[in-house]
């Protein structure tokens, strides 16, 4: 394969965004690539794959190359020694040498650290919360996201919406113990097919899929999704229910239950209200209202590292000590909605037991005349698909 100068340029660009100016990696990737119009869809895809793995393995190249602090040309010339692509004789690329790169690869191999592209103190942190199992959670983080697909049974079966994008030319394969869930076969833009447009399916991964089931909601509920963001696992609610009862979906930002309505309206959910969470206020309004109650919590994301691989260079130690006392408050404060004998599951995207079965044992000691668990459940990265944690809880 050839490098040419215009794709390399857009990668560059792309990752200064992505480190220099802190952008989100999926925004900055969708920015670069509007740009010029003209590419065809293999130059997009080389803009984007080679973006996604220089950020996985940032720390990792540039220990490889011995590039200077965000040298990102410098970066770039050693992903493509690792890919065996003949570094042309640019001025950017010089004073990089193959076979030291070579050496250095199979030297920094024998670092978890280096070898992983993770940093020190996250590594640290891993270790001391899952011992031995983070060293295959960590390796299955730095693999390449699946997409995934939910098929959107208020309008379509999975069997169903599996023919019609085979007729689009897009090859999926049906998940056995998902039932909605179709995964892709190769990446590509499912965005542009008239099967998303009219509400058909939902991008999401699979072990997300896990969790709406997981509350054992029923048609004719009253269910709140307290911390709904732009609704993935609202919308999926919905089509469980049949659209029928009522979903209260609430966030403190206002602009992702604007973007939920929009979805909801191409999803064609009417069993859905959304609430901005103004104060304290508009929780105590709902006490003991809820038959079913989802707390999404934000978190650490540790568990979806694959899709989100800028992640790991944005966290803080002090972000996550915020997140895991952001994650108490939820459960203390919004369980008050669920009516007696009602069910809440409380979810994260994380790996770490400290924001995951710890807050729920925190949270039952604490209140066990009132709670009592049911059910909990992990799904890890190692099994193929994103990270997350459920625990199912009864008020008494």
């Amino acid at each position: 394969m050839k490098l040419y100068v215009n794709l390399a340029r857009a990668v560059v660009q792309a990752l200064e965004l992505i480190f220099d100016d802190a952008k989100y990696a999926d925004k900055v990737i969708e920015k670069v690539l509007k740009q010029n119009p003209k590419w065809g869809a293999r130059d997009r895809r080389f803009i984007a794959e080679t973006t996604y793995d220089i950020v996985r393995w940032y720390r990792f190249l540039e220990n490889i190359t011995e590039a200077e602090s965000r040298d990102y040309w410098k970066l770039l010339g050693g992903w493509c020694v690792l890919h065996n692509i003949q570094l042309p004789e640019w001025e950017e690329f010089k004073g990089l040498s193959e076979k030291r790169i070579r050496e250095r690869d199979m030297k920094m191999r024998a670092i978890r650290r280096f070898r992983e592209s993770i940093p020190d103190w996250l590594d640290t942190l891993g270790e001391a919360e899952l011992g031995r199992r983070w060293d295959s959670e960590l390796a299955s983080l730095n693999e390449e996201a699946h997409v995934v697909l939910r098929a959107n049974t208020l309008k379509i079966t999975a069997e169903e919406l599996q023919r019609q994008l085979a007729e689009g030319e897009i090859e999926t394969d049906l998940l056995e113990d998902f039932p909605d869930a179709l995964v892709l076969l190769e990446r590509q833009n499912v965005f542009r097919h008239p099967a998303f447009k009219e509400g058909f399916f939902e991008v999401q991964d699979a072990a997300s899929q896990f969790i709406a089931p997981f509350l054992r909601v029923e048609p004719g509920m009253r269910v709140v999704d307290a911390c709904a963001g732009a609704g993935g696992k609202t919308l999926h609610l919905a089509a469980l229910m049949k659209n029928k009862g009522r979903i209260v979906a609430m966030d403190v930002e206002a602009w992702k239950l604007e973007e939920l309505q929009k979805r909801a309206r191409r999803a064609g959910v009417s069993n859905l209200e959304t609430r901005f969470i103004e104060s304290s206020k508009t929780i105590k309004r709902l006490d003991n209202s809820a038959d079913r109650l989802l707390l999404d919590v934000p978190c650490s994301g540790l568990g979806v590292l694959k899709r989100n691989p800028d992640a790991k260079w944005k966290l803080s130690p002090q972000f996550i000590d915020e997140v895991k006392t952001l994650q108490l408050h939820i459960l203390e404060d919004y369980g008050t909605m669920l009516k007696p004998g009602g069910l809440m599951v409380y979810s994260t995207c994380s790996i770490l037991p400290s924001e995951n079965e710890k807050q729920v044992d925190a949270f039952l000691t604490k209140h066990g005349d009132k709670y009592e668990m049911v059910d909990q459940k992990h799904s890890w990265p190692s099994d193929g698909f994103d990270g997350f944690y459920m625990a199912l809880i009864k008020k008494k």
